[in-house]
């Protein structure tokens, strides 16, 4: 399947200071077909939301000619961690990914994204290792029994001491062992770990099952253009690479895109636009 433009997601990156309606409007308006939805107060907050409210949010995105692909629960600036040395957090944290799958349900979302914590800086890799593991592969568990498949972010080192690259992503996923665990490509991490499309792939094969994709220099989760990455080059190898998931524009920047943040999405989607065989105006 070649990439279209069709297989960009709408997301709610950078709209937290805005309705959510907002949102909706701006993503049908920009010819979106499916979303990825950032769970981020006052938005979509996982623990607050009920299964009433997921379904009308549903219902909304379904009206205007979406349907959600993804949810991204908020877990690297919220206190969420599955692989925490405190058995409260990580207790908790579990309990917010179990309910994130029963809206990923209600939401009719396919994906539900999960990343793998950290353990403290000054114990012993293994032990924290381990908890994520045992972590992921119960709240994949419970996502299994509801149509849920859960997918697995690498982050920067300064966001986990645990998975930071499609080698680390690559051995999680298999010690645990669970058929609906896949992978994300994000961009950032990528470049950052030092890491290619092609080597993600080589790692993972068809266990890739999303993708962010932004620029940055290497970081930064910038607009198209914005950064130094190089985004046709990605766009070329995931083609031949044969990816037929979903992409996101995952957009955060410097923080100013949430002042008006469809802007950047428009620049995004006409640099995919012309990068794109007959996706060109």
């Amino acid at each position: 399947m070649a990439l279209s433009l069709a297989r960009f997601t709408g997301s709610n990156f950078s709209y937290q200071h805005l309705p959510f309606e907002r949102f909706l409007d701006d993503a049908a308006a920009l010819g979106r077909e499916s979303l990825e939805l950032w769970g981020i107060a006052p938005q979509l907050h996982v623990p607050r939301m009920s299964d009433a409210e997921a379904r009308a949010v549903r219902r909304a995105a379904e009206s205007r000619g979406m349907a959600v692909r993804c949810l991204t629960p908020e877990q690297v600036m919220y206190p969420v961690n599955v692989a925490s040395p405190e058995a409260w957090l990580r207790q908790e944290s579990i309990a917010m990914f179990r309910r994130a799958a029963e809206l990923a349900a209600e939401l009719g979302a396919e994906l539900l994204l999960l990343t793998p914590g950290r353990g403290f800086e000054d114990e012993p890799v293994a032990d924290a290792w381990r908890r994520s593991a045992d972590a992921i592969g119960e709240i994949a568990a419970h996502a299994a029994t509801l149509g849920v498949t859960c997918v697995l972010e690498a982050l920067q080192r300064v966001e986990s001491n645990l998975v930071n690259d499609a080698a680390g992503l690559a051995r999680m996923i298999g010690e645990v062992g669970a058929p609906n665990l896949g992978a994300v490509l994000d961009t950032v991490a990528m470049a950052a770990a030092g890491d290619t499309v092609d080597g993600y792939f080589d790692a993972l094969g068809d266990r890739v099952r999303h993708v962010h994709l932004i620029d940055g220099r290497p970081t930064g989760h910038l607009a198209w253009g914005e950064g130094e990455l190089p985004l046709a080059d990605y766009l070329e190898a995931l083609d031949r690479r044969g990816y037929a998931g979903h992409l996101t524009f995952e957009l955060f920047g410097p923080g100013t895109y949430a002042f008006d943040p469809r802007p950047a999405v428009e620049r995004c989607l006409a640099a995919v636009r012309a990068h794109l065989p007959g996706e060109a105006a």
